[in-house]
């Protein structure tokens, strides 16, 4: 079993930065393939970050070159660092994973930027 828990949302101001944290339990083998998504009101989850085994990175076109997904093996954790943060980046923010063919989700981290 595994379990993701998101925390560091919170309310920021245009320009401003957060750093997000999705911390995961259970008996996995290792956090080396993970995911952040994110969900605005009355729109469809979408993806914002990826970090695969390896450490190879990919973005969403509209964050690239603001926001970076990293990982803490020792901490079991990734982090999703967002600079210069935008009014459109409001969202719930999800941490994903995948072992054994399922995907396992956090329950959310609100993240509110105000113009």
């Amino acid at each position: 079993q595994v379990q993701l828990v998101e925390s560091g949302g919170g309310l920021v101001q245009a320009g401003g930065s957060l750093r997000l944290s999705c911390e995961a339990s259970g008996s996995i083998p290792s956090i080396g393939a993970m995911a952040w998504y994110r969900q605005a009101p009355g729109k469809q989850r979408e993806l914002v970050a990826h970090i695969i085994k390896g450490g190879t990175t990919n973005y969403a076109d509209s964050v690239k070159g603001r926001f970076t997904i990293s990982r803490d093996n020792t901490k079991s954790t990734v982090y999703l660092q967002m600079n210069s943060l935008k009014p459109e980046d409001t969202a719930v923010y999800y941490c994903n994973g995948n072992w054994w063919g399922l995907d396992y989700w956090g329950k959310g981290t609100l993240v509110t930027v105000s113009s």
